[in-house]
C-alpha cells in the first residue's frame, strides 16, 4: 500500500515537471508545479514584503504602550517577461492560471532546493506587446503577486 502510494507521488510530480519542461535552462524558482526559467517564464526581479504587527494601549498623559503580537503576512510580487519569438510555449500564463485556480496553496523552491514555504496566488497581470503581422504575440509582460500560506499553524 505504501509503496504504491509513494509511487503514484513520484509519477505526479514527474508529469508536473514534464508539463512545464525548463529545457537544459536552469530552474530559478518553482510554484507548485511550474518552473520559472529563461525558457518558460522569466522575472526581472522579486519584491518581498513582510509585516509584523503591533497592538497599540493607549494610556493617560504618556504615548500608547506597543505590544508584539506576532508576525504579520508576507508577500512576493514576481514581474517578468515572456519573449515568445526566442523561448516559451505560449501557454505559461494559461498554465499559472490554472495554479491559482485550483485554490490550493503551492510550495515555493528556489532553484538551489530552498522551501520557502506554500504560497497562493492572489493575482496575476498581464500585457501583451510587440505582435506579428497576423497578430501572434510576440512579447508579454507580467506581474505575478504571491501571498504566504499559513499552513493552518496559529490558527
Amino acid at each position: 500500500m505504501k509503496r504504491e502510494f509513494v509511487t503514484g507521488t513520484v509519477d505526479k510530480l514527474l508529469s508536473q515537471f514534464k508539463a512545464n519542461d525548463s529545457g537544459n535552462a536552469p530552474v530559478l524558482l518553482m510554484l507548485g508545479g511550474f518552473k520559472f526559467s529563461l525558457n518558460t517564464a522569466v522575472f526581472r526581479e522579486i519584491q518581498q514584503s513582510n509585516e509584523y504587527r503591533w497592538q497599540a494601549q493607549d494610556r493617560i498623559g504618556q504615548m500608547a504602550a506597543l505590544q508584539y503580537t506576532g508576525p504579520g503576512s508576507a508577500s512576493m510580487t514576481l514581474p517578468g517577461v515572456i519573449y515568445y519569438q526566442f523561448r516559451g510555449a505560449g501557454n505559461e500564463l494559461s498554465q499559472l492560471r490554472k495554479l491559482a485556480a485550483q485554490g490550493t496553496p503551492h510550495r515555493l523552491l528556489t532553484g538551489k532546493g530552498g522551501n520557502l514555504g506554500l504560497w497562493v496566488i492572489e493575482k496575476i497581470d498581464a500585457t501583451a506587446s510587440e505582435f506579428t503581422a497576423d497578430s501572434a504575440i510576440l512579447k508579454q509582460e507580467f506581474t505575478l503577486s504571491l501571498r504566504k500560506h499559513s499552513n493552518g499553524t496559529n490558527v
